[in-house]
């Protein structure tokens, strides 16, 4: 078997099957569902999350490659150029290919940071952490993802870095099993902090209450947040356009809506309000207009 059905059977089976089963094992009776105090979350929680989803997945997309632009700007022989969906280089120089794996490493180094500061309760209002969830899941989901497809493609961002570093196919194969492994466990994990930072008292009762918060807080915002983020990236070919987005939207927000029913809602009672649409819509608006009136013609650095 090569490398690369061993790769493709792991992801078939984190993606779709682990998430699956873990979600059907929450309907046995064992998992203290309780459909008598469930009740329909708030819809301005599910609107303020589409939101900051779209606001946090383009910011963390442009530290990804702001930071594949910097380490290039000061290398001799390199001229990047940043743009809003992309960047660009010209000339040669060997620690190019290298430079391609800095804005996955960025970006969880960002996710990884504002997990931490959404775990010690920074932000007072739902539309803050909320912020800080999305922030924290796009970060990891935006590069975990970027391994595994390092592995199968050397013509990728980190399939350069691994070139650069000679590694082979076994070392190649490892890194993707890896990678893939630490998907369900980021994803309980951020599970843990939206319920705890963003949850209510109800939810520590029920786990049909968990899943209908986690479903309105993450789920559904994530899959209606994708026409937003599609306006951000445009004009590009349409599977860049869409490929990106659909595989970080997915990936761990399975595995966190699967999970929803296992998690203990310990922090009861730390519910943010929700406040006004206002700010989060305007962050939206002018985020996009950067990028498509400051980015798009594209930044020169050199």
């Amino acid at each position: 078997m090569t490398s690369g059905s061993l790769i493709g059977i792991a992801a078939i089976l984190i993606v779709f099957a682990g998430p699956l089963s873990l979600a059907l094992a929450g309907r046995s009776p064992a998992s203290g569902a309780s459909p008598a105090s469930a009740r329909i979350k708030p819809w301005e929680l599910t609107l303020m999350s589409v939101l900051m989803y779209a606001v946090a997945f383009n910011l963390t997309f442009f530290i990804q490659e702001l930071f594949l632009v910097l380490p290039k700007a000061f290398t001799p022989g390199l001229r990047p150029t940043l743009f809003h969906n992309n960047h660009s280089w010209e000339g040669a120089n060997p620690l190019a290919s290298l430079f391609q794996g800095s804005g996955a490493l960025a970006t969880l180094l960002s996710g990884g940071l504002c997990a931490m500061l959404l775990g010690r309760g920074v932000g007072r209002s739902a539309a803050q952490r909320l912020f800080l969830f999305w922030m924290a899941y796009s970060g990891v989901f935006m590069a975990l993802p970027q391994i595994v497809i390092g592995a199968l493609s050397d013509q990728s961002d980190i399939g350069m870095a691994m070139a650069y570093f000679g590694l082979g196919t076994t070392s190649k194969t490892l890194a993707a099993q890896a990678a893939l492994a630490l998907i369900p466990l980021a994803a309980a994990r951020l599970g843990r902090l939206l319920l705890d930072q963003c949850g209510g008292p109800a939810l520590a009762a029920s786990a049909t209450e968990r899943q209908r918060f986690v479903f309105g807080s993450a789920t559904l915002p994530a899959l209606l947040a994708l026409p937003l983020i599609v306006l951000f990236r445009i004009p590009r070919e349409w599977i860049e356009v869409l490929l990106v987005p659909v595989v970080v939207s997915v990936v761990g927000v399975v595995w966190i809506q699967a999970g929803a029913w296992r998690s203990s809602g310990k922090a009861v009672g730390k519910r943010a309000v929700v406040g006004s649409l206002a700010a989060p819509l305007v962050a939206v608006l002018s985020l996009l207009l950067v990028f498509q009136l400051l980015l798009r013609p594209g930044i020169r650095f050199y």
